[in-house]
């Protein structure tokens, strides 16, 4: 299990925020804000660890932080508060990493909607931003996908159906491309981004919808899809124990995560003004 410390992030509203700081400073090592899954009304980053365990063995700093949670905090709420995280990190990062380090945000299942969001809001609003690592996200609130049928999940009462309602409130939200990126009609000019999903989540095809729609927007996207079973998404935030250690999908994210990282950094993109090193 690789070691964490806790830290307070201190947003320019003057919010104070624990984090849990994955991964050893290593020189101008990467930097993801990571956000856990749990349906958008669950979940913590402490429940959330193996993500962020296994960026850090990828070599970056994983700072996982928890989110305002529905239907208390319904949407925008969640996703305006980690954009206030995301720009404190361009503040104080460097005490974990270095001042030429890059920042990335990243997610699993509701999570990772709440990372495409801050994407689009970073291109939105000016903010510097390297990459973007969607694991298994949960993008579409439509829920009609095979591979959500496949697993007979999708009607009232599941999870993922009770998620979106508490998250949006409101059906008309899920146009707004901030609560339901899936649904976004402009995406070209977001960072690069990594997307993993595997054969038997049944998140897969709104993963492989979006990675689509990245594409085809000219945006730089490493798609990979894992081989079954592994228990996506639950098996996320199942506990950090031997067993989930040794499972067979964590030495390939690894692998793919560095191919990630290494590819933002050595791409002409990354070394443009469009998303300098933090100040």
């Amino acid at each position: 299990m690789s070691e964490w410390t806790q830290h307070t992030v201190e947003t320019a509203r003057g919010a104070r925020l624990p984090v849990r700081v994955y991964g050893k400073r290593t020189g101008a090592a990467p930097v993801t804000l990571y956000l856990h899954g749990g349906a958008f009304t669950g979940g913590s980053s402490a429940q959330s660890a193996r993500m962020p365990e296994l960026i850090a063995k990828a070599g970056a700093i994983a700072v996982a932080a928890d989110y305002p949670l529905a239907p208390a905090h319904p949407f925008p709420l969640a996703a305006e508060a980690m954009f206030d995280v995301l720009g404190a990190l361009h503040r104080c990062c460097s005490e974990w990493a270095s001042r030429r380090s890059r920042l990335f945000v990243g997610g699993e299942e509701a999570g990772g909607n709440i990372a495409a969001a801050l994407a689009l809001m970073a291109r939105d609003r000016r903010v510097p931003l390297a990459g973007q690592i969607l694991v298994s996200p949960m993008l579409d609130p439509l829920m009609g996908t095979c591979s959500l049928r496949s697993a007979d999940v999708g009607e009232a009462g599941c999870p993922w159906a009770d998620g979106w309602s508490a998250y949006l409130g409101s059906p008309d939200k899920a146009a707004h491309p901030y609560a339901a990126p899936i649904n976004a009609t402009r995406l070209s000019g977001v960072a690069p981004a990594l997307v993993i999903t595997a054969e038997d989540d049944p998140l897969r095809d709104e993963s492989e919808t979006y990675a689509y729609h990245l594409k085809t927007a000219g945006v730089s996207v490493q798609h990979e899809i894992l081989p079954g079973p592994t228990g996506w998404p639950f098996a996320l935030s199942a506990p950090t124990n031997e067993a989930v250690q040794a499972a067979s999908w964590s030495a390939p994210v690894v692998d793919h995560l560095k191919a990630f990282f290494a590819g933002v950094a050595n791409s002409k993109r990354s070394l443009a003004s469009t998303y300098p090193a933090m100040a």
